[in-house]
């Protein structure tokens, strides 16, 4: 098994580990991160219907920029998921690093949605 597989193996695990505590319901929805190696996605979930609230990413126009990869991408992501959610009536969520360490770019994103007024 390579390296990268074993780190993806882990993350996994990890992410499991989360997932069986974290749960979005409609008052609380979960948000969502992933991040990939040049890009971060987010989104606001209702795990209890099934649906995407509403979601933000690097690849959309208005997010990419010079750095789509890097903690400025990740802090216009955090600051865009939190003003859409507020915009569909959430107020207060649940945060789901997805098995990835609460570092870098996930923390960029997280402490821009709540710089933007979200409530973890």
């Amino acid at each position: 098994m390579s390296k990268t597989n074993k780190k993806h193996a882990a993350r996994i695990r990890r992410k499991a580990h989360i997932r069986k505590t974290v749960r979005g319901t409609a008052a609380r929805p979960r948000l969502s991160v992933f991040r990939s190696a040049s890009h971060i996605y987010a989104q606001v979930v209702d795990d209890v219907s099934g649906r995407t609230i509403v979601s933000a990413n690097t690849l959309q126009a208005d997010l990419r920029g010079d750095g789509s990869g890097n903690k400025e991408g990740a802090s216009r992501v955090g600051t865009a998921v939190a003003e859409r959610a507020i915009a569909a009536g959430v107020s207060q969520v649940v945060f789901d690093r997805n098995g990835f360490l609460f570092h870098g770019r996930v923390k960029a994103l997280a402490d821009a949605a709540r710089a933007a007024g979200l409530k973890f």
